[in-house]
């Protein structure tokens, strides 16, 4: 009989002596969790029900060894390096494993206090929480997370792509006829719901086109998507843009018909020379048209917003502008006039109206970058909505 076993034998007949013991023997069964009693020999003295059943093995096969039995050499360096740190910290509880008789750890919270019994000695009484079910559902929750983490790489991915799509879509610069035109373009987010075009219908007439559809993000993305080949073919037809704006209206209610699919819009379409155009707005910031040396002409809207009511678009739905060598138009979406201020005032039409007024003494080519700057000045933090802006001179 090896000596561990000796001591084993003697610690049984000991046992006896622990009276102490049996005084609260009846609540350490009640508990739910694990109870173990060793000596200042580290010699195991009591356990209760509950941690037999977790060991799956009987107290008289535990008693009078020491935990050094159960546990693999290195499972000992770490216990006995937690309980000598746990010593010197004041920190008696930490996390570890339980071994179980067919070779399984269980994960548990270990606390441990020492006690001084009525007969001098001292004894360590010590808990043991099962933790199993926690660890199992940490371990779920980051599978969960994974699997979460990698269809975010995957919708990353294709935004992205959606991204490029959107931004090779957005208006470019030209020199047309008798005028030239620049453009931008920025979605709040990834892609956005703003649309803009620059489309010339024949050799005579320049469509220019801005579009925002309510909301933000993907769903506003969408719908700005399919309305842009829908307003492209309906540019491209040469329709009136009074009956272009009804077509539209139409087509949203009929094939879309949700709330994100509520828009506005402003158009304009010029001749050749510069010389005439024709503008129509629905529900949408007013264009501005700009003379030399004049303060910013407003160009309203004359019907409402699209995409909600039969008769949104009025009956004189468009305005016919004469144009001179030097005028300036600007159409944009509101991503530039609803920005705010530290003090949480707006820019609004008005602000805008100078702004644009201000930038209009600047050359051409200067124009759209001033403007820009301008409204990052006034807004606090980034862009909040989509911006599009077109703008155009006549030569």
């Amino acid at each position: 009989m090896d000596s561990e076993s000796i001591l084993h034998e003697e610690t049984l007949v000991e046992l006896e002596k622990l009276d102490w013991i049996e005084h609260v023997e009846g609540i350490l069964e009640t508990m739910n969790q694990g109870v173990l009693i060793s000596d200042d020999c580290h010699r195991i003295r009591y356990l209760n029900s509950y941690l037999e059943d977790i060991l799956g093995v009987p107290a008289a096969e535990i008693l009078g060894y020491t935990a050094a039995r159960f546990f693999s050499p290195e499972e000992n360096e770490v216990l006995n390096t937690r309980i000598l740190e746990g010593e010197r910290d004041g920190q008696n509880r930490f996390e570890f494993v339980l071994p179980h008789k067919d070779g399984s750890r269980l994960p548990v919270i270990i606390s441990s206090r020492r006690v001084e019994a009525p007969n001098g000695r001292e004894y360590a009484i010590v808990t043991f929480t099962d933790i199993s079910e926690q660890k199992r559902a940490e371990a779920e929750l980051r599978s969960a997370n994974e699997k979460l983490e990698q269809r975010q790489r995957e919708i990353e991915e294709d935004l992205a792509l959606a991204a490029r799509v959107q931004q090779s879509l957005a208006p470019q610069a030209i020199v047309w006829g008798g005028v030239k035109v620049d453009a931008f373009f920025h979605a709040a987010r990834t892609i956005g719901g703003d649309v803009g075009l620059v489309s010339p219908l024949d050799e005579d007439h320049l469509n220019l086109f801005v579009c925002d559809v309510s909301g933000h993000g993907i769903g506003s993305a969408l719908v700005a998507n399919r309305l842009y080949t829908e307003i492209l073919s309906q540019l491209n037809s040469g329709l009136p843009l009074g009956d272009m704006f009804r077509r539209l209206n139409r087509f949203v209610m009929q094939n879309i018909g949700s709330s994100i699919s509520l828009f506005t819009a402003a158009a304009a379409r010029i001749d050749r020379g510069g010389r005439r155009m024709v503008f129509a707005g629905a529900g949408h910031p007013p264009g501005m048209l700009v003379t030399p040396g004049q303060e910013p002409r407003l160009l309203e809207s004359r019907s409402t917003i699209l995409g909600a009511f039969p008769n949104a678009v009025d009956g004189e739905a468009v305005l016919d502008v004469d144009l001179n060598q030097g005028d300036r138009l600007i159409l944009y979406t509101d991503g530039l006039t609803e920005v705010f201020d530290s003090r949480g005032e707006m820019l609004g039409v008005e602000g805008l109206q100078k702004v644009v007024g201000e930038a209009a003494l600047l050359p051409f080519a200067e124009m759209k970058q001033a403007i820009l700057d301008r409204v990052a000045e006034w807004r606090e933090g980034p862009p909040a909505d989509d911006m599009s802006l077109v703008l155009m001179e006549v030569l």
